[in-house]
């Protein structure tokens, strides 16, 4: 079996080193190919420089190495139509189509899908004028959150706790267009006050299988301090989500959802990601994404008993009723080293120490994100380099064996957050 996975971070280098264990790559020809791929990912596949959203280019590769099945992992070619396209071309590709990956696209498509299906989100309003949002925003009460509309890597939603935050927040998006045309549209909701958990889920349009909950930390600092960015650290399960509120998500939010997008002529095939806030009300949706979740895929990755490959293609073929996934108990945690100054500015090209050393070390392992060969070497190619993740026997274990492993890497300049999975500990005393 040929596979061919699209991107370059933690999270494919999780999926590849998942499927690279799949009973379905075994026979002799089986290979992975991963575009554009990174240093780790280079020692399990077979890296390939064609950017991920160079489409036509994928789909050519695809066509002449006969690839049997495709994984999309970032944002950018779901939204593009790569699933489309390849469809059309009689290939076999794992990720949600054009039309259903507006969920995540289209943040104003998102909550008016929710707003629609009654499924429960925060209340908002849309902007395409500067003035008016900066006029609701003098009406409104603080905190409150502004949002760019479009993929803004995850670093395109701002809570502010004054009006110059908000003004400055609107004006970024807006004036500044910090995010391209991803601030086209803007939206001002309401704030919610509780504590976030990731759910996703697989889904072939009609049966919903969820994973083990997660729970990121965006913020680049300790104690949730400082600017978003796409995820610092990360563990699993997520003790606040519990059985019965996993059944009131399930029934309240991860079905109709899949259900509305049916209804709405946008059948929705691949991995569902509900960025959750768990609040006094009950869950919430803060925001939808349409594609396995970076840093989440890592720990989800080493807790997934099942053969990832047969997940996906029941998938494809609309059989995921016949599946049952196995998930191993003991949790797991990520933590992720990034360089210094990210997410503003930061230097690429700095030698990474210690990655042997970490590997060494049982039940641990380091996937890499911004990472690159250079003169033999690895070094620094991103704002998130590594995801160190471990297992253990409970949630104290996980995090001391990711730290201890984090211990062993260095690189000038290197940061990572040092509280990973604290909230997760005091709630298991």
């Amino acid at each position: 079996m040929k596979v061919l996975v699209v991107g370059s971070g933690g999270r494919e280098h999780a999926l590849i080193w998942k499927i690279s264990k799949s009973s379905r790559l075994t026979a002799h020809g089986s290979r992975i190919f991963c575009a554009p791929g990174n240093a780790g990912i280079s020692k399990i596949a077979e890296c390939i420089s064609i950017g991920v959203e160079d489409i036509k280019g994928l789909l050519s590769f695809a066509k002449e190495e006969l690839i049997d099945l495709t994984v999309v992992g970032p944002e950018g070619p779901l939204t593009l139509g790569i699933v489309d396209e390849f469809e059309k071309a009689g290939l076999r590709i794992f990720g949600a189509s054009k039309r259903a990956a507006e969920i995540e696209g289209s943040k104003v498509f998102s909550k008016a899908l929710m707003k629609k299906y009654g499924i429960p989100t925060a209340e908002y309003e849309v902007f395409t004028d500067r003035d008016k949002a900066i006029s609701f925003l003098k009406e409104k009460g603080l905190p409150i959150v502004v949002k760019a509309s479009g993929l803004a890597a995850g670093k395109g939603v701002i809570v502010a706790t004054t009006l110059k935050e908000a003004v400055s927040a609107v004006d970024l998006i807006m004036k500044d267009r910090a995010f391209g045309s991803a601030g086209d549209e803007l939206i001002i909701e309401e704030f919610l006050e509780g504590e976030e958990v990731s759910l996703l889920a697989f889904t072939d349009g009609k049966t919903v299988l969820p994973m083990p909950s997660a729970q990121d930390h965006k913020r680049i600092f300790d104690n949730d301090e400082g600017p978003n960015t796409g995820g610092m650290g990360v563990y699993s399960p997520a003790p606040i989500l519990t059985e019965v509120l996993l059944s009131k998500v399930m029934r309240e939010i991860m079905i109709p959802t899949v259900k509305g997008m049916a209804s709405e002529g946008r059948p929705y095939k691949g991995v569902l990601y509900a960025g959750l806030m768990m609040t006094r009300k009950g869950p919430k949706v803060l925001e939808f994404n349409a594609r396995f979740g970076d840093p989440e895929t890592q720990p989800l990755m080493m807790r997934m008993n099942s053969d990832i490959v047969e997940v996906m293609e029941a998938v494809i073929k609309e059989r995921l009723f016949g599946i049952k996934i196995e998930w191993d108990d003991r949790p797991s945690v990520c933590v992720v080293m990034a360089a210094g100054g990210y997410p503003g500015d930061y230097r690429k090209g700095n030698e990474i120490i210690g990655l042997d050393d970490a590997a060494g070390m049982g039940e641990v392992m380091v996937f890499h994100a911004g990472t690159a060969l250079k003169d033999s070497k690895i070094v620094t190619n991103g704002g998130r380099v590594l995801g160190v993740t471990a297992l253990g026997s409970d949630i104290r274990e996980a995090v001391n064996k990711a730290y201890q492993a984090v211990s062993k890497i260095t690189w000038e300049g290197v940061h990572c957050r040092k509280d990973i999975g604290r909230r997760a500990i005091s709630q298991a005393r």
